[in-house]
């Protein structure tokens, strides 16, 4: 039987003697960890800021826009032909299957005043279901209501970063500011949303009632057309049928025949919410791959200063098996001095791997988020690192004759 407490001794103090080799065998996996811990923090709160900018959108979410106007040979992008109206969203929410909410959309940038102050930005037209659609949330005063929408009323809902602008420190509830030259009373303010992941303001807007915007700010030589309808679905498993008969709508609504190109696209946020949510998981998997190269890095090292160890030790070793110690000692002996070697540095990797990432996240450069999970794996590693870079030297220690091992200088 093996004596793990006396080789366990004896594979301490071996270590021990060797001070200074031990910390930089052990300086490759302290590296290789710590990289491992701030790499899958980094890809690990990536993933979390996406999932949380996508959440922010809102969720089984289709976007219908209008086609592309052609000036001179030249196509001008999705959304610049007013091909959809104002009956065409009333017509989706009435005829299509699996509807929860449908909310038209046009928008403009505009210089916004009050008082002495002033400050440019987006203006949207729309009703209240886009409140829901988007995940906007009113804080202060009211959202918009159907006279609102019906009446042309000028009314405003403001984020956050309005109210900062503008208003200053005052409420903006029931102020009258201006959009252009056209008095808004300011009926509502957003909670605040902060950035997105492209990092775009969330609470740098305005909405108005759709019909006003219309017919007071935006103006148009179509009456009644928007940019785009959005639409939330009940459910994802409904979304697709969703889909379907907003493109079988649109295209009879539009007279569009079999061989023409409609004048419409249908976008599905969902499907792109999931290809960037798989995108990121990846790119974390990836991140924590290549910093792994640099634990295998360190376990190559280890192995290198093991038989150098299994060198300068043949007399050692001869010394231990002429008095009875088997192969399997010797064996276990230089195994438990790799392993050591090994998750001594993976927990030092871990404290500097964690230090590391509140440092990253204090300077506000990222987000990062550290699991349990990615502490636990990199200790792992580095363990299975120790005993599988260290059996070689280990297996070669106790392949040593005990006569030759003795008359070694």
């Amino acid at each position: 039987m093996i004596d793990f407490k006396s080789t366990l001794k004896m594979a301490i103090v071996s270590l021990k003697i060797n001070k200074m080799r031990s910390i930089l065998t052990s300086l490759g996996i302290i590296i290789g960890v710590s990289a491992v811990i701030i790499m899958l923090a980094v890809g690990s709160g990536a993933s979390k800021k996406i999932a949380k900018d996508m959440e922010s959108m809102g969720s089984n979410l289709l976007m219908i826009r209008s086609a592309s106007a052609t000036s001179g040979g030249v196509r001008m992008g999705i959304g610049t032909k007013p091909t959809l109206t104002l009956k065409d969203a009333e017509a989706i929410e009435k005829q299509c299957r699996g509807i929860l909410a449908v909310a038209p959309y046009s928008s403009s940038t505009s210089q916004l005043t009050y008082g002495n102050q002033n400050w440019s930005t987006t203006v949207g037209g729309t009703t209240a279901e886009y409140l829901f659609i988007r995940n906007y949330e009113i804080e202060l005063g009211r959202n918009f209501i159907q006279e609102d929408v019906k009446n042309n009323t000028k009314v405003a809902i403001i984020g956050s970063t309005i109210a900062t602008e503008l208003f200053v420190d005052i409420n903006p509830i029931n102020k009258t500011m201006r959009i252009g030259n056209v008095p808004f009373k300011v009926i509502g303010l957003l909670k605040t949303k902060g950035q997105s992941g492209m990092g775009m303001d969330q609470d740098d807007l305005v909405f108005i009632p759709i019909t006003t915007a219309q017919k007071k700010v935006f103006g148009t030589d179509f009456p009644g057309s928007v940019k785009m309808i959005n639409v939330k679905a009940q459910n994802s498993e409904v979304l697709s049928t969703t889909e379907a008969d907003i493109d079988e709508l649109l295209t009879q609504r539009h007279n569009i025949g079999k061989n023409q190109d409609k004048d419409f696209e249908i976008r599905n946020l969902a499907e792109m919410q999931e290809t960037i949510k798989s995108s990121a998981k990846t790119m974390s998997i990836l991140l924590g791959a290549i910093a792994s190269v640099s634990l295998l890095v360190g376990g190559i090292g280890i192995m290198n200063i093991m038989l150098v160890s299994v060198t300068e030790r043949t007399k050692e070793i001869g010394i231990r098996m002429a008095i009875g110690a088997k192969a399997s000692d010797i064996r276990i002996q230089f195994l438990i001095e790799s392993f050591l070697l090994s998750i001594i540095g993976g927990v030092i990797g871990v404290v500097i791997g964690i230090l590391g990432a509140k440092i990253v996240d204090l300077t506000g450069a990222m987000t990062v988020a550290i699991s349990g999970g990615s502490v636990a794996l990199s200790l792992g590693f580095s363990g299975a690192i120790g005993v599988l870079f260290g059996y070689y030297p280990a297996y070669k220690a106790s392949l040593l004759n005990p006569i030759d091992a003795l008359r070694y200088e």
